[in-house]
């Protein structure tokens, strides 16, 4: 089972310096989220700007409008020359707009009258000259009395349609940019607040999107750097991240195999080694063998016979009789040393031919039949079942199934047990006995050349080691495990013939072979 990641965010990110940052979300806030608030803001500043230019228009407009308002009361009272009438329909300025004053002049630049702060005087200005000549209001911005105003001024026409003088309408400047500061203060307030929004969104959207799954991928990345190949990563979050990880378990499972095969290769490699040096060893010790063999075959021959001859001599004892006999066993025991060294050494036959393994049994049981009757003990044979055909060399085959069968009865007290069975495409030809069962120890122990579990003298340690190299050059194998009579079981697993012919035993199912009988 997965280990479950819970769902963190990170709040206090913005805590962090910016090393800490991953190198994904400094890509997010350099190319995503700046140029975003960059956009965002020269949009603000076009947009203040438009807004200041719509707010000082509206203004302009605003005393535009209240200066033509009363500008044709103020005309007809100039024309009558009645100030009375101008100075009321001034002081009715200020209650149709926000102006700080107004004031009426003649054609020359005369103040006739005033209400609020203007300009005092106008004829040092080409102001009355425009408008006399354009017969156009015109605007200008001026100091008086320590402010900044903006001041519209609009041509006064009589009754005749003549120009009589002129009216002013003043208001401050800094009424023009109050109201946009207040706007530009909201304006940037709003900008620094959606900056950090989004800024939030993205940052806390990466780590819960993508983020958390990616440092979840590095820990399992780390993990594998640091030699757990075995680790795989859980595939989550979004796809891209997801497919990552599987392309992380895909290698990892390519590396397994590649190490498994490189074990694989290193092992055959040892086992290639292992066997040139044996081969080397059964080389070295066949030529030995060979050598011993040549040396001591004449003598032993002649030894053998002339203790042969003497044991036919009249009146000998029976200490001399024994003595003669024992140089007998001794010969042959030598003989028998030599014999097994040629077969251990012996290249494997490269001619093999179809064999029925139940004609085999019963000529390996032939040849040792003399031995068992001599030693009293019983031989149990189970050919009941038929079975595929073998595919080897005969002789060697029968040279391992005496060396199993001989190791057999010098172990059994009373009885060996030989079965043939088969399954799927191999054959399993087993021994058992009921001796004491396998010494303790490892088992491939007893397979090695040379080692035995005997007394000195009775055994070279060839044996077993015999029956392996015959089962490995039928591409086989021999098993020694704990046998149910109480003793061991050495059963020899062979391949079966392609052709796959049935034999079987024509006999009965059992045959018991036991001291004196046939």
């Amino acid at each position: 089972m997965s280990k479950k990641y819970p769902f963190k965010t990170d709040t206090q990110w913005w805590k962090r310096p910016w090393s800490s940052i991953s190198g994904l979300q400094r890509t997010l806030l350099l190319f995503v989220v700046l140029p975003l608030l960059l956009l965002t803001a020269l949009g603000i500043r076009f947009g203040l700007g438009q807004a200041s230019q719509f707010q000082e228009q509206r203004l302009k407009n605003d005393l535009e409008l209240i200066g033509r308002a009363v500008s044709i009361p103020v005309g007809a009272a100039l024309g009558q020359n009645d100030r009375a009438a101008i100075e009321l329909a001034l002081g009715s300025v200020f209650v149709l707009g926000e102006v700080y004053g107004a004031s009426v002049f003649d054609v020359d630049g005369t103040r006739i009258a005033a209400a609020g702060i203007t300009e005092s005087d106008l004829s040092r200005t080409s102001i009355p000259e425009r408008i006399m000549t354009t017969g156009e209001g015109q605007e200008a911005y001026s100091r008086v009395a320590g402010r900044d105003l903006f001041s519209h001024f609009l041509p006064l026409f009589d009754h005749t349609g003549q120009i009589k003088g002129l009216i002013q309408i003043t208001r401050r400047a800094s009424d023009f940019g109050r109201a946009l500061d207040q706007l530009t203060i909201i304006a940037w307030l709003v900008w620094s607040l959606l900056g950090l929004t989004i800024i939030s969104a993205v940052m806390l959207g990466h780590y819960g999107g993508v983020g958390r799954h990616v440092d979840k991928l590095q820990a399992h990345m780390k993990r594998v750097a640091a030699g757990d190949h075995s680790h795989r990563a859980v595939p989550e979050g979004p796809s891209e991240v997801a497919s990552l990880a599987h392309g992380l378990n895909s290698m990892l499972d390519s590396i397994e195999q590649a190490q498994r095969e490189v074990e694989a290769h290193r092992q055959a490699e040892t086992t290639l080694l292992a066997r040139l040096k044996d081969n080397e060893k059964m080389v070295a010790i066949g030529g030995m063998a060979r050598g011993i063999a040549h040396e001591l075959g004449a003598p032993l021959s002649v030894i053998d016979g002339r203790a042969r001859r003497l044991q036919k001599t009249e009146g000998l004892d029976l200490r001399q009789q024994k003595q003669l006999e024992g140089i007998r066993s001794q010969v042959w025991r030598l003989t028998r040393t030599v014999n097994q060294l040629l077969d251990y050494c012996r290249p494997a036959a490269t001619q093999h031919r179809n064999i029925q393994p139940a004609l085999l049994l019963e000529t390996v049981c032939d040849a040792i039949r003399p031995e068992f009757e001599s030693a009293g003990k019983q031989l149990r044979i189970d050919l009941t079942q038929p079975v595929p055909g073998l595919h080897g060399d005969a002789g060697r085959l029968e040279l391992a199934l005496l060396n199993l069968m001989r190791n057999a009865l010098q172990a059994a007290h009373s009885q060996v047990s030989l079965s043939l069975t088969a399954q799927a495409s191999r054959l399993s030809i087993c021994i058992d006995d009921d001796g004491d069962g396998l010494p303790e120890g490892p088992i491939e122990q007893l397979l090695e050349p040379f080692y035995t579990t005997k007394s000195p003298g009775d055994g070279t340690g060839l044996g077993l080691a015999i029956v392996k190299a015959v089962a490995e050059e039928h591409l086989g194998a021999l098993r020694l495990d704990k046998s149910s009579l109480g003793g061991c079981r050495a059963c020899l697993s062979l391949p079966a013939s392609r052709h796959n012919t049935l034999t079987e035993h024509p006999s009965s199912p059992t045959e018991d072979l036991a001291h004196g009988t046939d």
